[in-house]
């Protein structure tokens, strides 16, 4: 059996707000995003949380993507970037190294097939995808909590389910302010974490999958 499947990406002001999200059907999709990123980011993060979710089926997956950068990236350019230590032709580091490389660690073993589809054309799959990230998106900028979804039922610890976060209809509970307090503060106070490797791992591929540093991502839980 083969999964069909959209990814999509959207930043408002690109870079702004940013939301991401991937769609099978009404029960199976998911979003999120993070108060800063690039259209590029959410595009990426699309595609890496749908691996993710759909990592334990087993089955084959098509994805449809309105982002030939990003398609091309997996599909032409991931292999030379990574013989040549993660930097390109020119010698200069690639961009959204972390992403690239978790995408990279994904879809190995997967066989996965992009096709190119024009965003705004009608789509279904990626209508509804597009709807939902930029529904996140939108989410972020109002500093509220996006509609998660319901994710994809069956997802494993090895493959973990998308992190909650996007909409179509805006929800009503609004995030805790301290969220956005980063964006808004000049005052910090220093606090040291000790994790072990695995979940210094774990911390950054949740990170990276949010289009945010570590330290970001972290500040965020507070």
């Amino acid at each position: 059996m083969t999964l069909y499947a959209a990814a999509d990406g959207s930043a408002l002001g690109n870079p702004g707000p940013m939301g991401w999200a991937w769609y099978i059907d009404d029960d199976r999709w998911a979003a999120g995003g993070a108060p800063h990123g690039t259209n590029n980011i959410g595009e990426l993060t699309a595609v890496l949380e749908l691996l993710r979710a759909t990592a334990h089926t087993g089955e084959d997956l098509v994805v449809e993507c309105d982002s030939r950068y990003v398609i091309d990236a997996i599909t032409k350019w991931m292999a030379g970037w990574k013989r040549k230590g993660w930097k390109k032709a020119d010698g200069k580091p690639v961009l959204n190294r972390e992403l690239m490389e978790a995408l990279d660690g994904e879809m190995q073993g997967r066989q996965v097939r992009f096709e190119w589809v024009k965003g705004h054309a009608g789509h279904p799959l990626n209508e509804a995808a597009d709807v939902r990230a930029n529904g996140a998106a939108r989410a972020f900028q109002r500093r509220e909590a996006p509609n998660p979804g319901p994710g994809f039922s069956g997802a494993t610890a090895s493959a973990p389910p998308a992190p909650r976060g996007s909409a179509v209809e805006a929800p009503d509970d609004t995030l805790d302010g301290t969220l956005f307090d980063a964006l808004d503060d000049d005052v910090f106070t220093e606090v040291r974490v000790v994790l072990s490797s695995d979940e210094h791992a774990r911390l950054r591929g949740r990170a990276s999958s949010a289009g945010l540093s570590p330290e970001e991502f972290l500040r965020g839980l507070i």
